[in-house]
């Protein structure tokens, strides 16, 4: 390890709902000399945060606010369900159609990441803040809230419910950071972990105008099965030696900050 190495840093900013771990790990096997600094973003916030140099890049929704400027590699879209309370009449039933929102009081948050305009129910005139705060009002039997599974995971409460919606709006997770410039190359660190999220193996991290290498069947699997677990189509494989909680945890010593 060299003592550049060692001083440096990779600042990875992430949305909520959106969990980097399993990445993350990765890397830090590759480049154990460089401290991966985690920071948890608001999905409006993250073009600014990349474009001002204050994160590396980004794990994000890139169709939420503006990319002009920026890489964007999509690497899986998100279930969508139905949130509700748990004597709704949706849970009778394991999913649900968009159809049957119809005459429903539907909540649309100002920091939804959706922008689903096909929604047959009726939108309710007061928009809470955040997803946060419309979950509250969902338990307040207000109204029904569309948003991936991943959020509705994340803002779990005991009294409240939810139902994949088979046809409704999927919300793509990306890996974003900066475009490089003219000639300009790729910064190494960000360079290293657009290999992580391609599933390259070790030492073949490049530009992204070469062609990427042939995977194996066993290769591509692992990297599918990742994809579905990432984005909450099949539960996490249970860890050697346990059963797995079904949720990502950092890695021990990493530090996390909002800024």
């Amino acid at each position: 390890m060299t003592a550049e190495e060692s001083a440096q840093v990779f600042r990875l900013a992430y949305v909520p709902g959106v969990m980097p771990a399993k990445w993350v790990r990765v890397f830090e096997e590759r480049r154990p000399g460089v401290a991966v600094e985690l920071v948890d973003c608001p999905a409006a916030d993250v073009a600014r945060r990349l474009r001002a140099g204050l994160v590396d890049a980004a794990l994000a929704r890139p169709d939420v606010g503006d990319v002009d400027g920026l890489s964007v590699i999509r690497l899986y879209d998100e279930v969508p369900v139905a949130v509700v309370p748990k004597d709704h009449v949706f849970t009778a039933v394991d999913e649900v159609a968009a159809a049957d929102l119809a005459g429903e009081q539907y909540l649309l948050p100002d920091d939804d990441v959706l922008g689903w305009t096909g929604n047959p129910g009726t939108v309710i005139e007061h928009r809470p803040e955040t997803t946060a705060a419309a979950v509250e009002l969902v338990a307040a039997g207000l109204g029904v809230l569309v948003v991936p599974m991943s959020l509705a995971r994340l803002h779990h409460r005991r009294d409240l419910t939810y139902r994949p919606l088979a046809d409704g709006p999927a919300a793509s997770v990306g890996l974003l950071w900066v475009a490089a410039a003219g000639d300009a190359p790729t910064p190494e660190l960000v360079e290293e972990f657009i290999g992580v999220v391609r599933g390259r193996r070790p030492g073949s991290s490049r530009g992204q105008s070469e062609p990427a290498p042939k995977r194996s069947a066993k290769e591509k699997a692992a990297a599918r099965r990742a994809s579905l677990e990432a984005s909450g189509k099949v539960p996490p494989r249970p860890a050697k030696g346990g059963k797995s909680s079904g949720r990502s945890q950092p890695s021990k010593g990493r530090r996390r900050t909002g800024r």
